[in-house]
């Protein structure tokens, strides 16, 4: 397939990138920076373009097949400024996927943005009141983001992760379509990247959200 990956250079996206390499596809990812990607394939076009600016990458999305939005905010728990990156860039890539006719698109959102009524009480209470707290702008974000991607014509999938780590792929993961996964804790952004890979046309999942954890 010909997919195009947005945040391409983060830590989910640059692992949809490999293996959507891996698995045969064509790829088209779009950084900021390009020297950040040290890749080299046949079939990876790397663009240079600010997913804030649509004018640098909305005419890539032609003749694309599938979307992938891994976009993420730098900083992390240290860093938690005032942002539109969640809303306003998939808001970019909607248009340009309406444009040219594109109509499948995953998204990376958060499993804390809808507090699991499922996990442990102790989680519950650090998801509200330590995570949404110090992540505020971050969350308040990514429920714009949600919002708008649910709201489109899309045959959208949002993916919920919890707390991300840099360990291997294990491709050994449980997922939870529109509901909610019992200690839902961890995933490793290489596992993230395998489902989004592995579920790129899976109609089971459009206009859905997923949540997924070990």
């Amino acid at each position: 397939m010909n997919i195009f990956i947005a945040g391409a250079n983060g830590g989910i996206g640059r692992q949809a990138v490999e293996q959507a390499l891996q698995a045969g596809h064509r790829v088209t990812a779009l950084v900021r920076n390009p020297a950040k990607l040290q890749l080299m394939h046949p079939n990876l076009n790397i663009i240079q373009g600010d997913i804030m600016q649509p004018e640098s990458f909305a005419d890539e999305i032609k003749g694309q097949q599938i979307v992938l939005s891994a976009l993420g905010v730098s900083g992390g728990l240290f860093s938690d400024k005032l942002t539109t990156l969640y809303s306003q860039g998939n808001a970019n890539i909607l248009k340009a996927m309406e444009r040219h006719g594109v109509k499948r698109i995953i998204c990376i959102s958060a499993s804390a943005v809808e507090i699991s009524p499922v996990i442990p009480w102790y989680v519950r209470l650090v998801a509200r009141y330590v995570i949404q707290k110090l992540l505020k702008h971050m969350y308040a974000d990514l429920r714009r983001m949600e919002s708008i991607v649910k709201d489109s014509s899309a045959d959208w999938t949002i993916i919920r992760p919890p707390q991300l780590t840099d360990k291997p792929l294990t491709a050994n993961y449980r997922t939870a379509v529109n509901g909610f996964l019992k200690n839902c804790l961890r995933v490793s952004r290489a596992d993230v990247g395998h489902y989004m890979v592995n579920n790129l046309v899976n109609k089971e999942t459009y206009k859905s959200t997923v949540e997924i954890a070990y």
